[in-house]
Parts: C-alpha cells; structure tokens; sequence
C-alpha cells in the first residue's frame, strides 16, 4: 500500500466508524425515548436494561443501517477530498482511476467481510436478547387482546416422507402442550396412528414424552390397539421447529438456520419462503457494503458546486431506492412466487450494473 492508500483507507474508516457511532446514539435515544412506559413497567435496573435489551439491540440496528452508514461516510469525506481539489491532484499525478478507487475496495471488502461475519455470528445473539426481552415486557403491554406468541395453537406438519403430526396446543416457554396426533400413511392407506392427551420435551435425554397415549397399528387384515399412560419416543421434530414465531428465524445461527430450511422443506412449510429469503440475505447484504462504497466513492469523487450537500443529497436518494428496490423484492419472494435467492440478489445485480455504467462515465 502506497501512503495516498493508507491515507484514503484511514479517512474511509474513521469517517465510517464516527458516522455509526453517531447515528447509533440518536437511535438509541429515540428508541429509549419510545419504550419509556414499558420500562418503568419492567422494573429493572438500568444495568439489566443494558444487558438484557441494548446489548441485543445496538448490534441488531448497526447491522440493519450498516450499508447505509459505509454510503453515507463515503460520500461526506470523499466529497470534502473533491472539494480540495485533493481529487484533481491524485489523478493528475498519473495515477489512473481504477488505481485511485483500490483504497474503497479495499476499504469496502474489510467493511463487507466484518458484516458478513456479524450476520453469522453476532447477529442472532444478539436478536435473541432483543426478541427475548420484546415478547417478556414490550409485546405483553400492546393490548389485552393479543394473541399470546408463545402458545402457538392448531399446528399441522409432515415430520418425514410418510408420517403427519397436528398439536391442538403448544406452549414454546414450558416446552409441553396438549392433544397430539400422529398418523403413518404408506401406499394411501393409514398403517399408524397415534393419540396422546398431553406431551412435554424432555431435555436430558432430547426426545419427547408422551401421557395417555393411544397407539393404533393397521394391517389389511386387522387392527392392533396399544394403551399407555406414558410413552418417550424420539421424533425428528424438536421445540425449535414448533416456535414458529417473527422472531425465530432471525435468532439462529446460519448452520442452524440452514438445518431448518431443510426441515421445513420436506415438511412442506408455508414460512419455507421467508426462511430463505433471510439466508440469502445474510450473504448478499454485506455484498451491497461493496456496492454502495464504489458508486460513493465514483459519485463523489468529482467537483460540483452544491459540494458535499449535493453529494449528500444523491447519496441520499440512492439509498432510499435501493432500500425500497430490496423490500418490493422481499415482499414479491414471501407473498408471491419470486425465487427468495433472485429477491435477495435483485438489489446487487441492479446496482452492480449501476456501478460499471458510473465508472464509464466518470472523469478519469
């Protein structure tokens, strides 16, 4: 690395870094300023309030307006090197664009790798803290009449090529719940059934215990019919895939989460869809860090007479619509039949040709 590199590299990460500093502390202000009331209601210290909710919600939000903060800190100090004129001299010296732009790639890629890291690490820890504490104080005081997320009721799903399972009631904190029904169904004809009046996970051996349980066994001639007061079986099925709530799929780690995917595909999941979309995005949202740091760096990097408001204005508008461009694709890919990895992608391939047709134009 060359000194204008070191130069350029330091500007874009300490502009970056004071820029998520910044925003952080207003959001977190307005946050607090929202949740007062459901606060005061916890009863907690203000030291368990910083455990148990910020430390999940400050890396969930820097992760959520990351690429917006890499946009926004390129543009500000790279507009401010154009403004001197700083841009004019590098590039008279002889160095050619491509030459000049290596520092923000470069920038970009440690700034996309540490996100990308976060997604598969941090992230879900930290959204399990945040859901956590959401569902025990803020969720509770919206209204008397919502529906209690954590009793999951009338749930139906296939647990392998031949078996069929449906639970009247589930309840995700105390891992138990009531009327379940299993059937074994080979060749269109039922060669299993099973009933139980109440069921709980056991965690010490990891299989599930069966009360006042029913089992029949079917054949083409008769019919065996088996009664126990307990029964422990092991399913494929655990009381992870039976909390299928807002909040589950952002607080798993991308192994589990993939393990899941696969389970909800063979069980044929209505929320196969959102699953994968959260997948993909894991990969392709630190990808737009990328992105949005080289048409920064391009939109910038020549002198204009609005100066840096201008530049701050386009930058600006660029990631509202790049914003709205990834939300229309999440919403066609959940709600309708847009493929999950195309939604997540959608957005880098539309910018990354913008990109190529910014570098062209550009003034070298």
């Amino acid at each position: 690395m060359k000194k204008i590199d070191r130069y350029i590299l330091s500007k874009y990460l300490s502009t970056f870094f004071f820029c998520m500093l910044l925003f952080t502390a207003i959001v977190v202000v307005v946050d607090m300023s929202e949740k007062t009331e459901d606060f005061v209601k916890s009863g907690l210290s203000a030291s368990r309030l910083f455990t148990d909710y910020y430390l999940g919600f400050i890396p969930r939000i820097d992760a959520m307006l990351f690429p917006l903060f890499v946009f926004i800190s390129v543009i500000f100090f790279t507009s401010k090197m154009a403004g001197r004129s700083e841009v004019v001299a590098i590039l008279s010296s002889g160095i050619s664009f491509k030459r000049y732009l290596f520092p923000f790639f470069l920038g970009g890629f440690i700034l996309s790798f540490m996100l990308w890291l976060g997604y598969q690490y941090v992230v879900p820890d930290a959204n399990r803290k945040w859901s956590e504490f959401e569902k025990k104080y803020v969720d509770v005081n919206m209204a008397p009449d919502v529906n209690n997320s954590t009793y999951k009721q009338n749930l139906y799903f296939r647990i392998d090529s031949n078996s069929y399972a449906g639970i009247k009631g589930y309840d995700t904190i105390s891992k138990s719940g009531s009327n379940f029904a299993l059937q074994r169904i080979i060749n269109d004809q039922v060669v299993y059934n099973m009933r139980a009046l109440s069921f709980r996970w056991d965690i010490a051996s990891h299989k599930w215990n069966f009360f006042n349980v029913i089992e029949r066994t079917l054949d083409s001639t008769s019919e065996r019919v088996k009664f126990s007061d307990a029964v422990t079986k092991r399913f494929s099925f655990s009381p992870i895939d039976l909390r299928k709530d807002n909040y589950l799929k952002d607080q798993m780690s991308t192994s589990d989460l993939d393990e899941f995917i696969r389970k909800e595909k063979m069980r044929g999941s209505e929320m196969l869809s959102t699953l994968q979309v959260e997948r993909y995005n894991r990969d392709a949202i630190p990808v737009s860090v990328l992105i949005l740091t080289l048409i920064g760096a391009i939109l910038s990097s020549r002198k204009v007479r609005g100066g840096s408001g201008f530049h701050l204005a386009i930058g600006v508008l660029i990631s509202v619509s790049y914003i709205l461009f990834s939300r229309f694709s999440i919403v066609f890919a959940t709600k309708g039949n847009f493929m999950p990895w195309l939604a997540a992608w959608t957005p880098n391939i539309c910018f990354g040709c913008l990109v190529i047709y910014l570098y062209q134009k550009a003034p070298k």
